[in-house]
């Protein structure tokens, strides 16, 4: 079931619930699954968030807005892992399917949402940098609007080193080490540094590491591509006679992250437990 509603409070001091229940044929139970979930927005005067507050009293002229996906709501994933806490800031393992960024029809598997649920005593959690939803790895979550700006900032002028492994199809150890690739991405000037780690021969896999200069959409994937060692389980840019079960996802994790900190000019050394990494023996069996 998909719909949205979008209902303008007539009098003053109505509930959230009836309100919907009004609107909606689901139950009470179902709404209240649903607001948790992110589903829910208000609108007062000129400012539209979301509202998770069944209990909030409503104004006249208030609107809500009530975006309900039965399949969006029931998705789910693996926990995000804490690697390290540093207060201003936090440091975590995102698994795969998890995202960076929520939608008008929920924010329930957001990494910020599930870091503001998580963590004790409950802290903001702000997005500083992204992930593909389908890539896994480090991610930086700021803890307040101070550090999210100066953590913002060093991504954005690319002050600061970020390796990533993936697993490709092809021997990697045939290639320059390290390879330097500059094939451009969407037009823009791209740079990656691949360089091998190990090589697996029954499956004809290579475990490699990227260091990029740039941030391009999908930059290492479609380098990856470019040099003719695409990434195993890249069913969007990777190689499209292979047909990989449902179970099998993207290859391709940030495993380490240095910085010096802008906050307090320590630097900072991020690295993933090699079980969190890419591993031939994980994926061997469903190739």
């Amino acid at each position: 079931m998909k719909f949205e509603q979008h209902i303008t409070i007539s009098y003053a001091d109505s509930q959230v619930l009836p309100i919907l229940a009004e609107h909606c044929e689901l139950s009470h139970a179902q709404l209240k699954q649903a607001i948790a979930k992110g589903a829910l927005w208000l609108t007062r005067g000129k400012h539209t968030q979301r509202l998770r507050r069944i209990k909030k009293t409503l104004l006249a002229k208030d609107v809500l807005h009530f975006y309900y996906n039965g399949d969006v709501l029931m998705q789910t994933c693996a926990p995000a892992i804490l690697i390290e806490d540093r207060q201003d800031y936090s440091i975590w393992y995102k698994p795969y399917g998890m995202l960076s960024q929520g939608s008008k029809w929920s924010d329930h598997l957001t990494i910020n949402r599930f870091v503001q649920q998580t963590l004790s005593p409950e802290r903001a959690a702000f997005i500083v940098h992204r992930l593909d939803r389908a890539a896994t790895g480090l991610i930086v979550i700021a803890h307040s609007k101070k550090a999210a700006r100066a953590l913002s900032a060093m991504f954005e002028h690319h002050q600061l080193e970020k390796r990533y492994q993936i697993i490709v199809h092809g021997d990697h150890r045939s290639h320059p080490q390290p390879e330097k690739i500059t094939v451009e991405v969407d037009d823009k000037k791209a740079t990656s540094h691949f360089s091998h780690l190990a090589y697996q021969n029954d499956y004809d896999l290579s475990l490699v590491e990227v260091l990029i200069e740039s941030g391009r959409k999908h930059q290492i994937r479609k380098h990856a591509k470019a040099i003719g060692l695409p990434v195993v389980g890249d069913r969007l840019h990777g190689d499209e006679s292979k047909s990989y079960p449902k179970q099998l996802n993207l290859q391709l994790c940030a495993a380490k992250l240095s910085f010096i900190c802008p906050l307090s000019g320590d630097a900072v050394n991020a690295q993933l437990p090699e079980n969190l990494t890419p591993q031939f023996e994980q994926i061997t069996s469903l190739l």
